[in-house]
């Protein structure tokens, strides 16, 4: 399955989680860069500058708006971390990984 292919699909309040097996599955097929937590992934990336973290983040800002599933991002001089999360699911759901593997595209 070539997640980069799939659309995120909107959860409700009380969406279950994936488990921990397919959640691995997935992260198996993004960067290595991306870091598997329990509710969690996060990819930071690094810069020699302000201006190319600020524009990659803003490129992944309107990915998300496109998929409607949004990351939280942090922005600071060489330096640009994403953090996915389905906050409806308290945890992780294909969304997250569907946007990692676009942001993967994107970089």
């Amino acid at each position: 399955m070539d997640l980069a292919r799939l659309k995120c699909e909107a959860c409700a309040p009380g969406t279950l989680p994936i488990d921990f097996e397919r959640a691995n599955d997935h992260h198996q097929q993004l960067d290595d860069s991306w870091k598997l937590e329990p509710t969690r992934i996060v990819r930071e990336f690094s810069f020699r500058n302000f201006r190319d973290p600020f524009g990659l983040a803003t490129r992944i800002a309107l990915l998300a708006e496109q998929e409607g599933h949004h990351p939280d991002l942090e922005i600071s001089w060489g330096r640009l971390v994403v953090s996915l999360t389905t906050h409806a699911a308290n945890g992780l759901t294909d969304n997250d990984f569907i946007l990692a593997a676009k942001i993967d595209k994107l970089n």
